[in-house]
């Protein structure tokens, strides 16, 4: 199909077809921009996530030592 300049409805219909194309462009990065965005998000929640779960386990080995500790010192009275 040959385009003639001087028909307006064919002019029309190129800058038509050329802003959908800019506008699917423009989506097409917004979307990898945020997919980009939400993984580095998501890996660092799951940095938190690790780094909390080793706080507290790290706490439970703390009372658990101590308590384990406390029982044995409070034996050791009473078998003397």
């Amino acid at each position: 199909m040959l385009l003639n300049p001087f028909c307006p409805f064919s002019t029309a219909k190129v800058l038509a077809l050329k802003a959908t194309v800019l506008l699917l462009l423009t989506l097409l990065i917004k979307a990898r921009i945020q997919i980009v965005t939400g993984s580095a998000l998501g890996i660092f929640f799951l940095l938190i996530q690790t780094l909390v779960f080793l706080a507290i386990s790290g706490g439970l080995v703390v009372a658990a030592g101590g308590a384990a500790v406390l029982a044995t010192q409070q034996r050791r009275p009473a078998a003397t």
